[in-house]
């Protein structure tokens, strides 16, 4: 008969539980809870505004066998462990299970920022009581966003479409998403013009490499910042370049110091992944929890080869600097060691019991681990493990010259960049350094003569501001304050499944759909949808769990005057209708835009009598051989796609809409 295990420990998903229970051995049970099963309540507010903002929580719809399984497997057992996610959200997780399933027993929290053997062994060692401040800290920013997304949602469905939703975060998010698209919108371009000359060396020497050819753009005319509008310019100072002797005017260098980036965090990790990996923000979390909670590499079984993803510190602990820089010794000698490690500042409400992302065990090398890796596991841990390798080595240095050449009254510059030294950038560069090695110019002296080859005017048109990428807007949401490390990949995912917004090539396009919801929300709540207000309100929510703040003053001195917004909204609100030049098929009377479940649709203006509907046509024909169909655009739970107007005779499909055929 099996000897019975003493001990059970509760974490959040099956093969965190696989990786844990191997660590542990034989006397402990390690079950998965699959996350929430304590949450509010789907189809009410579950907020006692009236009385603390005290929340109603009820179980899960489907979880109540679960956490009867939890409550069984407990009898018997001399410790109950909650090993949950080492964040406010894991925390909030372990205490509701606590309140729920285990009210009478005692039940430890365990918390590690690695699920490695020292590190589970660790924490089950220093195991302490649930940290209230964190609860409290969890549930203010719970009740806050049911309370905004309940309140505003409604006001969405009286005036645009049933089933739209408003959140505080995403709706500020879809914001700045939307004026971006109206700067582009309204931009106008500008002409101007550049003039290079391209320059070589009168001689050149035997051991010199290369041509001696380098181009050099015009800077100053008469000391003066040139600045050439238009094409009749441009074409002025090239024919009075001609003949012009051209001279080195003075030659200035110095050697200039990069220094690596801290290792990632979970915004910095979101920005990189995409703009090296081509990675969305939500595909970057997925893989990293996958690296985090475990993989299988081979006779050690599953280890989790990162530290806990979801963190906004870079904070690094002792153990783990003292690994990487007897790695960095070894591989790449002394020169790339600095003599004291590299320390980074960590931002304020940084919650200093977090580490960066690393990697758990620095020998682990991405070329050891890649035969237990998929491709993009492989990918993403390459990039986590160099980036943290290369933020405790020297930094790279570089000689930059720059050299001003004259042709009488008219200024030339040019800057070239020599490595000296790699450094860190041995190990991990960033695609602007990669360029600036380009850039590179023959041996010149002061007063040295130099031929002219030929001049090059070229025109140019000032462009309008570029629209957000994952990438890109992560770091604007960082900056602002606005968000926290575990809401970034969720925000955008849930923008692009509103079909609030579009990816494009990897870039956000608002919808009408998206730009209506903005309007709305931008007119009747002002300071909701206020960036600066935001990311205060953020503040005052970090201050809870640091105990500075106290969560009922917070959610009441956001409630009272919101709630006055609501109700204004809800007596001045009316509903859009766009009529279009359709009539109805069935009634004569005319067609009205409205928005569904799966996007645009014609309604008969005539509702609820007559409940004629039909879909909006793209106006490109289907390229399916012998369709005659037009494309039409729908929406599934994967996102924005095109199918046919004859389905289901026709299933063509398409993620982007086809160029129409040629007639």
């Amino acid at each position: 008969m099996a000897k019975e295990k003493k001990s059970l420990v509760i974490v959040e998903s099956p093969t965190k539980a696989k990786t844990i229970s191997k660590i542990l051995g034989k006397d402990f049970a390690v079950i998965p809870s699959m996350g929430h099963l304590i949450d509010l309540p789907q189809r009410k507010l579950g907020v006692d505004v009236e009385n603390g903002f005290e929340p109603a929580y009820v179980v899960i719809k489907g979880r109540k066998k679960l956490l009867a399984q939890l409550k069984k497997e407990s009898k018997g057992k001399d410790a109950v462990y909650m090993a949950t996610d080492p964040d406010r959200e894991g925390e909030a997780i372990g205490w509701n299970i606590k309140s729920w399933a285990f009210k009478n027993k005692e039940v430890s929290r365990v918390v590690f920022h690695e699920i490695t053997a020292s590190a589970v062994k660790t924490a089950f060692e220093h195991a302490r009581e649930f940290n209230q401040n964190m609860i409290q800290a969890q549930i203010g920013r719970r009740v806050l966003d049911r309370i905004v997304g309940y309140m505003l949602s409604p006001l969405l469905w009286k005036k645009i479409a049933p089933r739209l939703s408003a959140g505080r975060v995403q709706s500020v998010a879809l914001r700045l998403i939307v004026e971006r698209e109206r700067q582009i919108r309204s931009f106008i371009p500008q002409e101007y013009w550049e003039i290079e000359a391209e320059l070589k060396k009168n001689t050149i020497a035997p051991e010199s490499p290369g041509t001696g050819l380098f181009a050099a753009k015009l800077d100053k005319i008469e000391d003066k910042k040139v600045e050439i509008k238009t094409k009749e310019d441009a074409d002025g100072i090239v024919n009075d370049l001609a003949g012009k002797s051209f001279s080195v005017a003075d030659i200035k260098e110095r050697e200039k110091k990069r220094f690596p980036d801290p290792p990632f965090i979970t915004s910095t990790l979101q920005q990189d992944s995409f703009n090296k990996l081509k990675f969305s923000a939500t595909r970057t979390m997925i893989l990293a929890q996958q690296l985090y909670e475990g993989i299988d590499i081979g006779e050690e079984g599953p280890v989790g080869l990162i530290t806990y993803m979801r963190t906004d510190s870079t904070h690094v602990a002792p153990e783990a600097i003292k690994e990487v820089r007897g790695f960095i010794g070894e591989k790449f000698g002394k020169d790339y060691l600095p003599e004291t490690p590299n320390v980074y500042k960590v931002k304020k409400f940084a919650q200093e019991a977090h580490e960066a992302i690393r990697p758990t065990f620095v020998p682990n090398t991405p070329e050891k681990m890649k035969h237990y890796l998929d491709e993009d596991q492989y990918r993403l841990y390459e990039l986590i493990y160099n980036r943290f390798v290369a933020s405790q080595m020297t930094p790279a240095r570089s000689l930059v010259v720059t050299v001003t050449i004259n042709a009488e009254k008219y200024l030339f510059s040019v800057s070239g960049t020599t490595p000296v030294f790699e450094g860190f950038t041995a190990l991990y560069k960033k695609n602007e350094e990669e360029e600036a090695e380009k850039k590179k110019l023959p041996p010149l002296t002061k007063g040295e003569l130099l031929d002219l080859v030929r001049v090059l005017p070229s025109q140019h048109f000032t462009k309008p501001p570029p629209r957000f990428s994952d990438s890109s807007l992560i770091k604007l949401l960082e900056e602002e304050g606005i968000g926290r490390p575990s809401t970034y990949a969720p925000i955008i995912h849930t923008l692009v499944m509103r079909d609030y917004v579009q990816r494009i090539k990897g870039y956000f396009h608002p919808t009408e759909l998206g730009e209506k919801v903005c309007d709305l929300l931008v007119t009747y709540f002002p300071k909701v949808m206020d960036v600066k207000f935001t990311a205060q309100l953020e503040e005052k929510l970090d201050g809870i769990e640091d105990g500075s703040t106290d969560r009922v003053k917070v959610l009441q001195e956001f409630y009272d005057p919101f709630k006055a917004g609501v109700e204004f909204a809800q007596n001045n609100v009316q509903k859009e209708v766009i009529t279009t030049d359709q009539v109805c098929d069935k009634c004569g009377k005319p067609m009205v835009i409205k928005w569904g479940r799966k996007g645009k649709f014609l309604s008969c203006s005539a509702f609820p009598e007559c409940k004629n509907s039909k879909s909006i046509t793209s106006g490109v024909q289907c390229p399916a051989p012998g369709c005659a169909g037009e494309l039409i655009q729908r929406r599934s739970k994967r996102g924005v796609f095109y199918g046919c107007s004859a389905y289901p005779a026709c299933t063509f499909i398409s993620k982007t809409l086809p160029e129409p055929k040629e007639s």
